[in-house]
């Protein structure tokens, strides 16, 4: 009885972990964007070269804050609420989002934003 029950317990354990895995991978619940063409994207628009970004080659940045944990952080520039919504509009046009900051215009289209945005969310 005591190896069934440990068998269980270790299926199930197996089922959790593999749950976590599958959502790594996934941008934000209800959020429509792409996280894999996001982080093809990150490396498109060069975001790299300002920002230290986990899983992206060569993301080694050092102008702008690292992006490690950003799915998780509570604030965006120290000024906005980090939702999905506001982390895609602030990558599309970071100034119209907190004037005068030091992140430029990219020329992010809305889509592209909503994809980063999709990545960037996995990084928890």
């Amino acid at each position: 009885m005591e190896a069934l029950l440990s068998l269980i317990a270790l299926a199930c354990s197996s089922l959790l972990l593999a749950g976590c895995d599958v959502k790594s991978e996934q941008g934000p619940p209800n959020f429509s964007g792409d996280s894999k063409r996001g982080m093809a994207l990150i490396k498109h628009y060069g975001c790299g070269g300002c920002h230290l970004i986990p899983q992206i080659a060569d993301a080694r940045g050092n102008v702008g804050p690292p992006l490690l944990h950003v799915g998780t952080r509570t604030y965006l520039a120290g000024f906005i609420s980090n939702s999905p919504e506001n982390m895609a509009l602030w990558i599309q046009d970071p100034q119209r989002a907190l004037p005068g900051n030091v992140m430029p215009r990219m020329g992010v289209t809305p889509q592209d934003s909503r994809d980063i945005t999709a990545f960037l969310y996995t990084l928890k």
